[in-house]
């Protein structure tokens, strides 16, 4: 039974983000605001996660400095902030599963992001060379295709919405390659987030303390945005309908369990581990949404197996790599390397190489 738990809690934790995409998309097409919602799930979050960080951490918290405050304060913005406000501000303008499908793409684009930053290298004549650059081009091709290619819809299960939208008609064409455009932006601050995570982490190790902070950050930084995007406070007020649940299990489900169970998870069986359940979300997002009655339009389903398939050869590629050298790697994604690491890992590579050819 214990070997069976990391499959267990990767599979929660799927269904956790699929029920995300969901609820959340409910609650935007019956008028919530991205930006008010936003506030109030971080603040939902930092309430869960305070009283837990006091009672597990009150003895054993390293002291802080000033430096890394300030850098809490900023990756705050970039990974909880802004990159979350415009990944739901692109979901009100495509659908749950565009969102879902597009979550295949992080760890691609943190790979790209991490070779910008020359923190991966890439060997063309090796098998993960071309596995890594395959995993891009599919990567690149399922965004161009859900974002241009719309297809017919498919039927859904259910032909009566469970929750009514308030959205005015259909989205045109340019609203829907804004929205995927703009989720595949949310993308790539959150995947540049998670490569700095690794050097904070670094400095100051504790990961709850880190989570809390940086929740609290956002929570103070959510709010002014969502004044100045919000002005008129009735919109502001909350009822018993799907827009309350949405925000709960966000701050609840979404930033505390998940994150509990993401890192219990990648510290058995590693990130490669938890990553590769990803598309599970997306098959789960596709049938929920079925069920409620959304339409899901075929175009959307081809890009979703194209970022798929993106996601596995990336992973693929990885994993050739990982049994030359393990991977150092963070909680939350599919981590990096230090620069120095990789030149040691392609030096030693390079030498197997030359020693199979002289061979």
């Amino acid at each position: 039974m214990e070997e069976k738990k990391p499959y267990v809690i990767a599979i929660i934790v799927q269904v956790i983000y699929a029920g995300m995409f969901v609820i959340s998309k409910a609650a935007f097409d019956q008028g919530m605001n991205t930006f008010v919602f936003i506030f109030y799930r971080q603040a939902a979050a930092s309430l869960l996660l305070l009283p837990v960080a006091v009672f597990l951490e009150r003895k054993n918290a390293p002291p802080i400095s000033f430096k890394i405050i300030l850098k809490l304060f900023l990756y705050a913005f970039m990974g909880n902030t802004f990159s979350l406000n415009l990944y739901n501000l692109s979901m009100k303008l495509t659908s749950a599963t565009v969102a879902s499908a597009t979550l295949n793409s992080q760890p691609v684009v943190t790979f790209c992001l991490a070779l910008l930053l020359r923190m991966e290298v890439v060997r063309l004549r090796s098998f993960s060379g071309v596995a890594k650059v395959t995993g891009v081009v599919l990567c690149l091709a399922g965004v161009l295709v859900i974002a241009l290619y719309s297809g017919p819809g498919i039927s859904p299960i259910n032909h009566h919405r469970v929750f009514a939208s308030h959205a005015l008609g259909t989205r045109s064409r340019a609203t829907w390659i804004k929205g995927t455009f703009l989720m595949v932006l949310a993308n790539m601050i959150w995947s540049l987030w998670l490569v700095k995570q690794a050097a904070v982490l670094k400095e100051y190790p504790n990961k709850m303390l880190m989570t809390l902070s940086q929740s609290v950050f956002s929570t103070v930084q959510s709010f002014i945005v969502a004044v100045v995007a919000e002005r008129d406070f009735s919109k502001w007020k909350l009822h018993l309908d799907i827009s309350l649940l949405a925000i709960i299990y966000n701050g609840f489900m979404v930033n505390a369990v998940s994150f509990y169970l993401q890192a219990w998870c990648v510290e058995m069986k590693g990130p490669v581990f938890l990553t590769s359940w990803t598309p599970l979300s997306l098959i789960l997002t596709i049938f929920c949404s079925s069920v409620l009655g959304e339409t899901v339009h075929l175009g959307s389903i081809v890009g979703g197996i194209l970022l798929v398939g993106g996601l596995y050869s990336m992973l693929w590629g990885k994993s050739k790599e990982n049994k030359v050298l393990p991977c150092k790697v963070n909680t939350l994604g599919i981590g990096v390397q230090n620069e120095q690491e990789h030149q040691h890992m392609e030096q030693k590579k390079g030498t197997e190489e030359q020693q199979v050819e002289q061979v």
